[in-house]
């Protein structure tokens, strides 16, 4: 197998400090950077549909939780672990662009909800759908089904040991 970045980092850790495991460095050395440039890459894939990676992720939630696809605006701040601020700012952006509306919660005077339109419906189906080609043809470029699945059962081991922690 060829040589990577992260294998001349920890090469050069090897030389000055031989004393150092550095299999763990080279482990989220990668996942680092397979997350950072596919993240670039959804970001560009969103992109052709107007929306940011950060909109993508609030119409997803609402498309995720079913019809009638409406959430409190705090329940997609708990979903999306962002400040009510932060989705103040998603909010106003995707409802400017007819992608969700904010109405009054029939149970609650004081609430609201967010409802995604049937635009945003539209946009999120094919978003996921395409932002999903382009993980999936990342995937096949490297590893075949089977490795794929192996893969993501690794990473689901690493993700849960890291929670314990």
């Amino acid at each position: 197998m060829s040589k990577d970045p992260v294998d001349a980092i920890t090469a050069q850790w090897a030389a000055v400090r031989p004393d150092l495991q550095t299999v763990p460095m080279a482990v989220y050395g990668r996942i680092y950077r397979i997350a950072r440039t596919m993240g670039d890459r959804m970001e560009k894939e969103y992109g052709r549909f107007g929306i940011s990676r950060g909109e993508f992720d609030v119409l997803s939630t609402l498309r995720r939780s079913g019809e009638p696809y409406t959430l409190s605006p705090r329940q997609l701040s708990a979903t999306l672990m962002l400040t009510t601020g932060g989705m103040t700012g998603r909010l106003d952006k995707l409802e400017k662009a007819g992608l969700l509306r904010r109405e009054p919660d029939p149970h609650d005077r004081r609430g609201l909800r967010v409802v995604l339109s049937d635009k945003g419906l539209k946009v999120i189906d094919e978003a996921v759908k395409d932002g999903l080609d382009v993980q999936r043809e990342v995937l096949a470029s490297a590893l075949d089904e089977e490795q794929a699945e192996q893969l993501s059962e690794l990473l689901k081991l690493l993700l849960a040991g890291e929670e314990k922690a």
